[in-house]
């Protein structure tokens, strides 16, 4: 396992390649190219913040701001995840033909995918202050915050990527368990709503602790909880060597199983 995280490093021009190729392709031949990387969370925001607003009769009073510091970093959570799937598979010509450390596919999904959360905080802090929210030095501890994320996504990216290779069902898998885990997360409610042993069981989530981490910091200008970020940090290193460990033990017979 560590052979190939020292690999992935060895390869590091081919990781920022590879990051480049995919931000440029992804919006590729599109009129309004990389402003869709604006407006798609922008069209989330509304439908989430006006409509589940009501449905939910939320009391949140900035509940735009409330639902945005939560989807944003939920989107690129589940797109990272449901791209680096079937990204062995969808390279597999390159994987059988030449040699170069697997890990990078997995690693580029995720890394492009933070890339474009950075993106999306160009609209994040405007709205933030537009709508009359102050930020506060805690809103240093974003990179912190993101470099947790990143290490927690990372490591689920890797392991279904090398699971997916033997287990082609896992894409629709995928699919439903991140939809049933989107409700699970507190991103368009607030956590305290709930009591008791269903809000701890909430607070188990990963996810949850990364979202209530990214509202303290931004939304109400406080630092994160210590128990919880400490347990998710924890959390996310563990998922991301585990992540590197399975995909290291998996990927001897990629090439056949393609």
């Amino acid at each position: 396992m560590f052979k190939q995280l020292r690999e992935v490093f060895a390869y590091k021009q081919m990781l920022i390649s590879t990051v480049k190729k995919d931000l440029r392709s992804r919006y590729r031949g599109s009129i309004l190219g990389f402003l869709w990387t604006f407006i798609n969370p922008l069209m989330q925001l509304v439908v989430y913040s006006v409509v589940f607003k009501r449905l939910l009769r939320a009391t949140e009073d900035n509940y735009a701001m409330f639902v945005f510091t939560a989807l944003l970093p939920w989107l690129y959570c589940v797109s990272s995840i449901q791209a680096s799937t079937t990204c062995i598979v969808s390279n597999s010509n390159l994987v059988k033909k030449i040699y170069f450390p697997r890990m990078i596919l997995p690693i580029s999904v995720s890394t492009t995918g933070i890339i474009n959360y950075i993106f999306g905080l160009v609209i994040v802090f405007p709205a933030l202050i537009i709508t009359g929210v102050k930020l506060t030095p805690f809103a240093l501890l974003m990179p912190i915050i993101m470099a947790v994320q990143f290490l927690f996504v990372t490591g689920l990216c890797m392991m279904l990527s090398a699971f997916y290779v033997y287990f082609r069902d896992l894409e629709h898998i995928v699919g439903i368990v991140t939809m049933v885990w989107f409700y699970l997360t507190p991103i368009l409610y607030n956590i305290n709503i709930f009591e008791g042993n269903f809000k701890k069981l909430l607070g188990l989530n990963p996810m949850t602790q990364i979202v209530l981490a990214y509202r303290n910091v931004l939304l109400y200008g406080t630092h994160p909880s210590t128990t919880g970020f400490l347990g998710v940090t924890g959390v996310s290193v563990a998922i991301f060597f585990l992540g590197a460990f399975i995909f290291s033990k998996l990927q001897g017979n990629f090439a056949e199983e393609l």
